[in-house]
């Protein structure tokens, strides 16, 4: 995707800027170790109570592709810019990052970020996963690593922060999460401008109250979502 003009011209300043580092409101010890402590016990039992659905979720993926894998793995930004491996269930088909450069065209999404509604590379049993957002639950192993927490913005590709203006940079300046404002509040039918004043929202906001209601938001909208792809 082309970036345009304006962008350019933001990108090439951020090169001339350090790593943006955000002064989060209201965030204490306290917070960050009941924080971290909510991710490891949620994380855990989450794993625990699901592992019967994650048991046949990879049954249905191995049976509609046995030679690919189950898993998907993809690196991603998170805090203060350190690249990580995300976890998740292969919902395309096996060569779908090789067929992305053919479909660039096509981009319905916003700013740096890429994305289909009716994703060809995506696989029958990938379009529910995806629709549910089962596809997401090996992340929780990322929540367990401390890669991830449950609740913060979702972590980008590396090639899409290339892309980022020094405001867009902000998002990174907190741990990146399972679920967000974005995920409850349309996800894919949000601008990226939008997308981005949602997470700069929550890194302000951010306390143990909001990231309870977020992850109670998230559970709601869980099997309800119309705007996941």
């Amino acid at each position: 995707m082309k970036v345009s003009e304006r962008r350019k011209q933001e990108i090439a300043t951020d090169f001339l800027q350090p790593t943006i580092k955000v002064a989060v409101n209201n965030v204490n010890s306290t917070y960050k170790y009941i924080k971290r402590f909510i991710d490891i016990l949620f994380s855990l039992i989450g794993i625990i109570l699901l592992l019967p659905l994650l048991v046949v979720i990879c049954i249905l993926i191995k049976s509609e592709d046995w030679r690919s894998p189950i898993f998907f793995k993809q690196q991603r930004v998170g805090k203060d810019e350190k690249v990580f491996y995300m976890y998740k269930f292969r919902s395309m088909v096996s060569n779908a990052e090789a067929l992305k450069a053919t479909l660039a065209k096509r981009n319905e999404a916003t700013g740096p970020v890429f994305k289909i509604k009716h994703d060809p590379r995506v696989t029958k049993i990938g379009r529910f996963i995806r629709k549910t957002s089962i596809d997401e639950l090996p992340q929780l192993l990322n929540v367990l690593k401390g890669e991830m927490s449950l609740v913060g913005p979702r972590p980008p590709l590396p090639d899409e922060v290339e892309q980022y203006t020094v405001h867009e940079k902000k998002r990174l300046a907190v741990t990146p999460g399972l679920t967000c404002y974005w995920q409850v509040s349309g996800r894919s039918s949000i601008g990226f401008e939008e997308w981005v004043a949602l997470d700069l929202k929550y890194i302000e906001e951010q306390c143990i109250l909001v990231d309870l209601k977020l992850i109670f938001k998230t559970l709601l909208v869980l099997f309800g979502s119309r705007n996941a792809y």
